[in-house]
């Protein structure tokens, strides 16, 4: 691992001006917070930041909050504390499920809801020192003619990166927003509005600008009459990241879907929402018929690799699910 700077911030505001400044100077920083990804993408010398900015210092991020409109849960909160809460598995069960699925128990316990959500990409090129990709500078994506498996069927091109949050998708299925605090202030947007895919810009994930830390997680009350779905596939059931998983959210009336919310995870660069599927599903009937359509809707437009084509097929077969299992 090359060697780093530790600073321990007080507040948030402290944590942005020390980003923003640090920038200006043209020097390297990085934020860490549970530190369960970031710390072995340093020791495999793919992040060698010139200095940590430790957010666990900061009093007050970790929490979950029941309100009227909803739950607030600061970006600090642990996947364990998310998995256990009474609250958010009464009324949110299937975010509960989400995470904990993610990673380890051991991981789950200092990994963090703003951590997971801000992933770097699950490609082991990516992830590997000895392969100079496009999205760490280089000229090629070598998932392209290589072993990609595991890579995006979805929304791929020029890079077939894959996020790899376990909640992303979930939240995004329960229409959370996130709020994000910089030199300018907060502001507070919807989740799936904050990822980037590779072809709007290849070289980020995400929306955030030198100085933006994000700090809480926003999700509103399901509406009456619905019911939400997770699943997830993995190579091995002990510790993985997703082949391929689905998040639904269904409000339905008399087996009549009034609304709904189809999110696959695995499949693309980012958390991808099936908005022409969803489109489709609402005023119907929800059976077995609508839901082999709503499947093959959603994956319309896939363009698979030469070893992920099994993706689609298993996509399809985890929307069916997802649905009938809602009404």
């Amino acid at each position: 691992m090359k060697s780093f700077a530790n600073i321990d911030v007080k507040s948030v505001r402290e944590a942005v001006t020390l980003l923003q400044k640090l920038h200006q100077e043209k020097k390297s920083a990085e934020i860490v917070s549970g530190g369960t990804e970031l710390l072995q993408l340093m020791k495999d010398r793919v992040a060698t930041p010139q200095y940590l900015i430790n957010l666990k210092t900061i009093p007050g991020l970790n929490y979950i909050k029941e309100e009227r409109s909803g739950f607030r849960i600061g970006a600090l909160t642990t996947l364990t504390e998310i998995e256990e809460h009474k609250g958010v598995r009464e009324k949110l069960l299937f975010l509960s499920q989400a995470a904990g699925e993610a990673a380890s128990p051991q991981l789950r316990n200092a990994g963090t809801i703003g951590g997971n959500i801000c992933q770097r990409p699950f490609c082991w090129y990516f992830r590997s020192a000895n392969f100079p990709c496009l999205r760490k500078g280089g000229g090629i994506c070598y998932a392209v003619a290589g072993d990609n498996r595991y890579h995006a069927i979805l929304g791929g091109g020029p890079s077939y990166i894959v996020h790899p949050s376990d909640t992303a998708p979930a939240l995004i299925a329960l229409g959370a927003r996130i709020k994000i605090t910089g030199p300018a202030g907060e502001k507070t947007i919807p989740l799936e509005k904050f990822f980037v895919l590779p072809q709007v810009d290849y070289k980020r994930e995400n929306i955030l600008q030198p100085g933006e830390i994000l700090t809480e997680v926003q999700i509103p009350h399901p509406k009456p009459g619905s019911k939400g779905f997770y699943h997830k596939v993995r190579e091995r059931q002990a510790w993985d990241h997703a082949i391929v998983s689905v998040s639904t959210v269904v409000q339905s009336k008399g087996g009549i879907c009034q609304d709904a919310h189809v999110v696959l995870g695995g499949v693309a660069p980012i958390p991808w929402r099936a908005a022409k599927a969803e489109a489709f599903l609402r005023g119907k009937k929800v059976d077995e018929g609508t839901a082999r359509q709503v499947g093959e809707i959603a994956l319309d437009g896939a363009r698979p690799m030469k070893d992920n084509v099994y993706k689609i097929g298993m996509a399809k077969s985890l929307i069916q699910r997802a649905l009938l299992a809602s009404v």
